[in-house]
């Protein structure tokens, strides 16, 4: 009877590959719409930090991506764990007189920029909110294992021998897709040299709801607000170094990491000491040369990856599956087909690419030594945030706020 089962296909309306932020967010945002979704990740599932595989990183959702989470009923869930970003301060730190400016969200309306989360903690209260979902179903532990694309629906093939016929395929599963690959769709690379390093530290001095990026050389070291830890306040840190250097801080002591940590952090919150494990990753910008093949839509880091710098990356993500959500929703009877998948396509090309530049200038600018370069980032902070309009334009475009879905 098992392998009678095993053969039977199921149907659907969308099959979800990918478990982590994005891919949860998708099924919760379509399931919510009224679509039938099964949900796949081959990793088991993480519900405490100090589980082995449990992602260390935070996640700042930026005002715009709000809306999805509302509408997906997660933001409920989500808003008890948050800590809003108010400030975001930006920091030269380089010889002589370090320069600092405040970008202040007030200057914008009445909510901050962001909020911030724990990315094991975003899983687990996203799988939750899952589990009370009839439509959606998450299955962890399972995984994408191939497809075949006809007119009307894909067959898919997962990792526990299972078959499923879906209308439309969403390929949330990294910047390794199984599913990008399976559909032959290639990817532009820019590597950096660079790795990030992720973990948590508490702080001698509050944060007060200020993010904090200081830059030098090699990337910028950047603390983000956590909510008190033990009664100690608490940020989340991503440290961007060149590969060798960074490897090096990964193998470090805690207490001598601790040292290097707080003198690269410049003591803004004074000593800083690590309370988590340190993960690292090579930083990459890589682009999928189609964002869509037949009855399959790539979000997330399957079509785009960026470096970790102003909260991009997962917010463009959110973006995309807004944009998938909406176009559904506004014809659920084209839901994956060619129509649907080419306005996907055309809508989201264009922010991304622009969101693509600007964080790969960006980091080329941060990455930059010596004191002509830190002379230069100095005097460019301090146009950016002196000139009113100039500042307020920043401001807007960093959040993603006006762009068209």
């Amino acid at each position: 009877m098992a392998a009678y089962l095993c053969c039977m296909t199921r149907n659907i309306d969308i099959l979800v590959s990918g478990g982590g932020i994005a891919g949860l967010s998708a099924a919760a945002a379509f399931g919510t719409r009224g679509f039938s979704v099964l949900c796949v990740d081959p990793a088991p599932p993480v519900r405490d930090m100090a589980e082995a595989g449990a992602d260390l990183r935070s996640t700042a959702f930026l005002q715009p991506a709000r809306a999805l989470l509302d509408s997906a009923g997660l933001w409920d869930r989500l808003a008890p764990h948050a800590t809003p970003l108010q400030v975001m301060r930006i920091v030269e730190a380089g010889r002589g007189t370090a320069v600092s400016r405040d970008f202040d969200a007030a200057d914008l309306g009445p909510l901050p920029f962001g909020w911030n989360l724990p990315n094991w903690l975003l899983r687990r209260e996203m799988a939750a909110r899952i589990e009370g979902m009839t439509q959606v179903e998450f299955r962890p532990g399972c995984g994408f294992a191939g497809l075949t694309p006809r007119d009307d629906r894909a067959l898919v093939r997962l990792s526990d021998g299972s078959r499923v016929s879906a209308r439309l395929v969403i390929a949330a599963d990294g910047r390794a897709s199984p599913v990008r690959e399976a559909c032959g769709i290639g990817v532009r690379t820019r590597r950096y040299g660079q790795k990030a390093l992720a973990f948590a530290v508490t702080h001698e001095r509050p944060h007060d709801n200020v993010s904090t990026e200081i830059h030098r050389s090699g990337g910028p070291f950047t603390l983000v607000p956590l909510p008190d830890l033990d009664g100690a306040p608490s940020s989340a840190v991503i440290w961007m170094e060149l590969g060798r250097e960074a490897d090096r801080l990964s193998a470090l002591p805690v207490s001598d990491f601790d040292i290097e940590a707080t003198a690269r952090s410049e003591r803004a919150l004074g000593r800083l000491h690590l309370v988590t494990r340190r993960q690292s990753w090579p930083i990459i910008l890589q682009t999928a040369r189609a964002l869509t093949a037949q009855r399959v839509a790539l979000v997330a880091e399957a079509a785009h990856v960026m470096p970790p710098i102003g909260a991009q990356g997962l917010n463009t993500s959110l973006a995309d599956i807004a944009c998938l959500a909406d176009l559904a929703a506004a014809r659920p009877e084209g839901l994956g087909d060619a129509a649907m998948l080419a306005t996907y396509a055309r809508r989201r090309a264009g922010d991304i690419t622009l969101r693509e530049h600007g964080i790969d200038a960006l980091n080329r600018i941060a990455m930059a030594g010596g004191p002509l370069a830190q002379a230069v980032r100095g005097a460019g902070l301090g146009v950016m945030h002196d000139l009113p309009a100039l500042r307020l334009g920043l401001m807007r475009l960093g959040l993603g706020a006006g762009k068209s879905r």
